[in-house]
């Protein structure tokens, strides 16, 4: 079957966070799709639906064994059931793990610039970030090494979230790099958790690798988390899947996650990630081809018309990290002149760290005719300033 990814959803007046915008707006934020999910999701919660009665939901087997299927074939890599627990997001196992094997006023290690709502999970749980910085050098980023084996050895870090692939700047590791990383964590006794949520939104022929599956310190050091949700827009669905492959570190996130009363999945869930996982892989194919043939177009489109700017080639995300250094230092300022003048809505780099401030990241899972309309408003903007 062949998909139409120019068709996308009118999703104005829907309740929709992406698009609670004006009617002139064009919203190219928040990291959530603006294609209808694959027919067969659609079918099996529109069956569920038809149910009428909608109670409480049991965790089936067949919901782990999806994912253990799919991460084999598409990653090379097999997870163990018996190592795997329900949550109702990522960002809610992260926070749930962060209160449940670190201390207050313990230090939490982060690469930045990263997903701003990182930040949010360690300070809200009164504990401190510790920001290893990116290198960032001719237009790519790579891990200093020197400084975060210095923040993984203070004596109070006890904790590393890894985002691979990463978001913002959509990179992916290397195997060595994070055969590095497990190295260091393991031998300071930090724990790793994983965020592998963007890991089947990569460019054809480009995959990324599992932690864990990279070394066996890495495999028992670390907390895996992975929903379905980016790669087949179901963010609204709030399910996630947390992998511990330590017996006694499992039992403390599994305790934790029910604490927090996160691990209980709605009525729709469980059924919509099965039939995503069985029947959603040439979907994700054609989605990972056009996605990345809107990165090309708006890579393309900014070196040949909006020259001042410079887009981070990047092989993972529909997200496109965008230097605006040489018109602008204040990524705040910037997004919100561009927002009142164009209305075209992209994040300020700085919400994902201090040295993202010279940044804005552009959300391209839209359809091109939308892409286009979001860099015309961009160029109009900056030619603008530029008089």
């Amino acid at each position: 079957m062949k998909y139409n990814f120019d068709e996308i959803v009118n999703r104005r007046n829907t309740s929709s966070l992406k698009w609670d915008v004006l009617d002139n707006e064009l919203p190219m934020w928040v990291a959530d799709m603006d294609f209808p999910t694959c027919k067969e999701v659609q079918e099996e919660i529109q069956k569920r639906a038809s149910i009428g009665a909608y109670g409480y939901s049991i965790i089936p087997d067949e919901f782990f064994e999806s994912i253990i299927s799919w991460w084999k074939k598409r990653h090379h890599f097999t997870f163990k059931k018996e190592n795997m627990i329900f949550s109702t997001g990522v960002v809610a196992a992260i926070s749930s793990i962060v209160r449940k094997i670190t201390s207050v006023g313990e230090n939490v290690v982060v690469l930045s610039p990263v997903y701003n709502i990182f930040y949010n999970s360690i300070l809200n749980n009164g504990r401190n970030v510790l920001a290893s910085n990116l290198i960032y050098k001719n237009y790519q980023y790579e891990i200093d090494f020197v400084d975060l084996e210095e923040k993984l050895a203070n004596k109070q870090t006890s904790l590393m979230i890894l985002c691979n692939p990463h978001n913002p700047v959509g990179k992916i590791f290397t195997k060595e790099e994070l055969e590095k990383i497990g190295e260091l964590c393991f031998k300071y006794h930090v724990y790793v958790i994983s965020d592998e949520i963007h890991c089947d939104i990569t460019r054809p022929h480009k995959e990324y690798i599992p932690f864990a599956s990279v070394s066996e310190k890495c495999y028992i050091n670390s907390i895996t988390c992975l929903a379905a949700s980016k790669t087949f827009n179901l963010a609204g669905l709030q399910s996630a899947c947390v992998i511990v492959n330590d017996p006694f570190l499992y039992h403390k996130v599994w305790r934790g996650l029910n604490t927090d009363e996160v691990a209980e999945p709605n009525f729709f869930a469980i059924s919509a990630n099965i039939a995503a996982f069985k029947y959603g892989e040439e979907w994700v194919n054609q989605l990972n081809e056009y996605l990345f043939n809107n990165k090309d177009f708006v890579e393309n489109f900014i070196n040949k018309n909006i020259p001042s700017l410079k887009v981070i080639h990047s092989d993972a995300t529909y997200l496109v990290w965008i230097d605006i250094s040489s018109i602008s230092n204040d990524s705040v300022s910037f997004c919100k002149n561009l927002r009142e003048s164009t209305g075209l809505y992209v994040s300020e780099g700085e919400e994902y760290g201090t040295n993202g401030k010279k940044f804005i990241r552009m959300n391209i899972a839209t359809s091109r005719k939308n892409v286009l309309d979001g860099l015309n408003r961009l160029k109009f903007f900056v030619n603008k300033k530029d008089l």
